[in-house]
Order: structure tokens, then C-alpha cells, then sequence
């Protein structure tokens, strides 16, 4: 058996050990996410918050996975618009943005297959979300029932960028493979395949204001792409 004064030698020994490795990773973290965009000496830093979508279902993820590779993430006419929002608000990625983008495209859809708009709310504008709701409606007051499915995201590409007055606005452009079928309220098919895909292409318009607190992009416009 050790002396007391060993096993205290020890157990000082160890803990100073732990400490250190602490805040070893502490300063990893800190250090290894600089930007160039660093706090000036003397204020407080405040943690950012990136810029993000809501959680992807996992539905959404399953599409994602399955995501084609990208090749190029952005159009070159969005790259001055990408400049800006990323000049003005550091916590901006493009490519953080389009991986959102991606699972926010999944989520809503399905919200609106489902016939269930109070999850996605916060993440769509009024004008969308109304628009959504009456398309719901109409398919209820017709007696349909939506039994759709993201297959896969093929393609997904910002198409177009830009800033003013503080407010980013991004549209995606999104190439995806969707199982679509259209049921009675009896659950008898009367249009569509779960097994034969549709290829759909939509250009959705996302935007933020950089000075709010608020990190979530809102969808302000949906629209079928050429």
C-alpha cells in the first residue's frame, strides 16, 4: 500500500493532468475556428451563432445523404451577392447554407405532404405559409390525401444572391426525384407511383436579416425552375 503522502502526490498528479488537457481543448476550439474576424483586444467576445435552418427530420437526412455530389455550390452570378452577406456577417458559409437549405427543402415538404404546417411555421414567411394552407385545404375540401416522399436531392445549387438594407436574400435551386401519390380519405390510390419517382425542380428563396438576433432563415418564395 502507498504512504498518504504518495497516493495525495498522485491524485494531485492526475488532477492537475486532467486540467491541462481541459484547457488544451479548450483553446483548440477557440483558436482553431478563427476567420480573420476576431474581437478587438479589450471587448468582451460574444460566442457566435451561425446562421442556421431547423433540425432536419429524418426524412430530410435520409434525402440528404443520398445527395448526388454538388460539383460546383453556387452559380457565378450569385458570387458577388455571396461576397456581400459574407463581408457583412462572418458567421455566413455558403456551403453550411446550402447543407440548411437541404434539410429545410425536406422539412417543409414534407410538413406540407403531411398536411402539417404548425412544425415548419417559424421557418416560412406568411405569404408561404398561407399559400401552403390553401393548397392543404383544398386538397382536404377534395378529398385527397398526399403520400409523397423525397427520394433524393440530385442537385442543389444557389442560383442567386444578394443584400440590401441588411437583408440577405438566397435562392436555391433544387433537382430532386420525389415518389408522389394521391389517395382518397379511404386509401385507395387514384394517381401517382411510390415506386416510379418524379423529377421536380424548384427554385426556393430564403432570407435573413443580419442584425437580428434570430440566427433561422425564413422561405419567402417558392417557385418551379426552368
Amino acid at each position: 500500500m502507498l504512504p498518504r503522502r504518495k497516493v495525495f502526490v498522485v491524485v494531485e498528479t492526475i488532477l492537475f493532468a486532467m486540467v491541462a488537457v481541459f484547457l488544451g481543448l479548450r483553446l483548440f476550439a477557440i483558436l482553431g475556428k478563427r476567420t480573420g474576424h476576431e474581437q478587438t483586444l479589450g471587448k468582451p467576445a460574444e460566442e457566435p451563432v451561425s446562421p442556421s435552418f431547423p433540425a432536419p427530420t429524418s426524412e430530410s437526412r435520409e434525402a440528404a445523404r443520398t445527395s448526388a455530389p454538388l460539383g460546383e455550390s453556387f452559380d457565378v452570378a450569385a458570387a458577388t451577392g455571396l461576397r456581400a452577406i459574407s463581408a457583412a456577417d462572418s458567421r455566413f458559409h455558403p456551403a453550411e447554407f446550402l447543407d440548411g437549405a437541404k434539410a429545410a427543402y425536406g422539412m417543409i415538404l414534407d410538413g406540407f405532404w403531411k398536411g402539417d404546417m404548425a412544425a415548419v411555421a417559424p421557418y416560412v414567411s406568411a405569404d408561404v405559409h398561407q399559400s401552403f394552407t390553401d393548397a392543404i385545404n383544398a386538397r382536404a375540401e377534395a378529398g385527397e390525401v398526399l403520400d409523397n416522399r423525397l427520394v433524393r436531392i440530385d442537385r442543389a445549387i444557389i442560383a442567386s444572391a444578394s443584400l440590401n438594407g441588411g437583408v440577405a436574400q438566397i435562392s436555391v435551386r433544387f433537382d430532386a426525384d420525389i415518389a408522389a401519390v394521391t389517395r382518397d380519405t379511404s386509401g385507395t390510390v387514384i394517381a401517382g407511383s411510390l415506386t416510379d419517382a418524379i423529377e421536380t425542380h424548384d427554385q426556393w428563396t430564403f432570407e435573413r436579416d443580419i442584425s437580428a438576433s434570430d440566427p433561422n432563415w425564413i422561405l419567402v418564395d417558392t417557385d418551379e425552375a426552368a
